[in-house]
C-alpha cells in the first residue's frame, strides 16, 4: 500500500551552475524560495520517506529506459488561479520530452497521478513566483521576459526529494537517466 505525502517528491532539478538567475527571481517573488531549489515536479505528492527504498528500484527501472536530453529555459508563463492570484513559471522546452518522462513514471507509480489530473494534464513548469492577481502577474512576466538570459542545461538525472516539518526539501538520492539515444 502506497502512502502518499507532500513532504517527498521526484523532481528535475537544474545544475547549480544555472541557479543564479532564477533564485534572483524566485527570491523576491516566491514565497516557497526556502522551502524548494529550483526544481521541475514530475510526481507530487509521492510516497512516505519511509517507502523510498522500495520505490529507487522502480524509479531506477524507468529512468533506465530514457536518454537524457537538453532543456531550455526560455519563456515565461503563469497559471491563473480561481483565487485571483497566479502563479509565474519558467517554460523547460522541449515540453513534450518531460510529458512523456513524467507519464512513463506515473505508470510506475499510478497512485502519485495528482499533477496529471488538472483539466490540462501534465504542464511541466518552474515555479518563479505568485501574484496577487493576473493584472500584476502579466506585468511581471513582462518586465522579467525582456531581460530574461534563456538557460540551457543537460536532464540526466532525477532526484527523490524530502522534507522534515515545515524544513526544507534536500536531495535524498538521484537516479541517473541512462538509456543511449538511438
Amino acid at each position: 500500500m502506497i502512502a502518499k505525502t507532500h513532504r517527498t517528491a521526484v523532481v528535475a532539478i537544474p545544475p547549480q551552475e544555472v541557479w543564479a538567475p532564477i533564485q534572483v527571481i524566485r527570491q523576491e517573488h516566491d514565497r516557497q524560495f526556502r522551502r524548494w531549489m529550483p526544481h521541475i515536479n514530475l510526481l507530487y505528492p509521492f510516497v512516505s520517506t519511509e517507502q523510498f527504498g522500495e520505490a529507487a528500484p522502480r524509479l531506477t527501472d524507468v529512468c533506465a529506459r530514457i536518454a537524457p536530453f537538453a532543456i531550455a529555459l526560455s519563456e515565461f508563463r503563469m497559471f491563473r488561479h480561481p483565487s485571483g492570484t497566479a502563479t509565474l513559471w519558467l517554460a523547460p522546452e522541449p515540453a513534450q520530452a518531460l510529458i512523456a518522462l513524467q507519464a512513463a513514471l506515473q505508470a510506475a507509480f499510478p497512485e502519485c497521478d495528482d499533477l496529471s489530473r488538472f483539466p490540462a494534464g501534465f504542464t511541466p513548469h518552474l515555479s518563479v513566483g505568485q501574484a496577487r492577481t493576473a493584472h500584476e502577474a502579466e506585468q511581471l512576466l513582462h518586465h522579467l521576459q525582456q531581460s530574461w538570459q534563456p538557460i540551457c542545461f543537460d536532464l540526466d538525472a532525477l532526484a527523490m526529494i524530502r522534507r522534515q516539518q515545515d524544513g526544507p526539501f534536500v536531495i535524498d538520492r538521484w537516479v541517473s537517466l541512462v538509456a543511449s539515444a538511438l
